[in-house]
């Protein structure tokens, strides 16, 4: 096999790895260990379940957000529930062709991350600003964990020799610019 093509292989299966790690949710323990329950904007819990991964949107990792906003995680959760119907996009169910609905737009992302803001602030009785703040912050510390994991592996593959540096640096490049991910 050429050289050629075997960076080309290697920069394919990069990109397969890089896509699946920041496909997955990742969600932060809450105690040594043990996982908290994710919970997608709508109040639904992640797919396979709560603390499940997969494609599934925005998630709100429960113990994070109730200790950013001094709640417990019980009260945070049942405020989730409490407002998951007022938050359920009209498009989720799928069309009649049987195909997917179109993925929402960064707009329509950003209308439902403010919805959410808007309604569990109003849920809580808490300050809007404030609850946006902190999911705001868990969202750029759960990207910024992807990109750190992502860094490591990459890094296995480069001291296995599965890749060079170059190419560790474009799978990162690519992933900062928003290409891999899904989104």
């Amino acid at each position: 096999m050429s050289t050629y093509r075997m960076r080309a292989a290697a920069l394919l299966t990069a990109g397969a790895v890089a896509g699946g790690v920041t496909a997955a949710t990742l969600t932060a323990t809450a105690d040594e260990g043990t996982p908290s329950a994710t919970v997608s904007a709508d109040g639904h819990p992640g797919p396979g379940g709560p603390g499940g991964h997969g494609r599934g949107g925005a998630h709100v990792d429960t113990a994070a957000l109730a200790k950013a906003l001094g709640l417990t995680e019980d009260k945070l959760t049942a405020a989730l529930e409490a407002v998951r119907e007022d938050l359920k996009p009209a498009d989720r169910e799928k069309p009649a062709d049987g195909k997917r609905p179109a993925p929402p737009t960064d707009e329509e992302r950003a209308d439902r991350e403010a919805a959410l803001a808007k309604a569990l602030a109003d849920e809580l009785g808490l300050d809007e600003a404030k609850v946006a703040d902190a999911l705001d912050t868990l969202r750029d510390a759960q990207k910024a964990e992807r990109r750190t994991d992502l860094s490591e592996r990459l890094d296995t593959a480069v001291k296995d020799g599965d890749l060079t540096d170059a190419d560790k640096a474009s799978v990162l490049k690519a992933y900062d610019a928003g290409v891999l991910g899904g989104r």
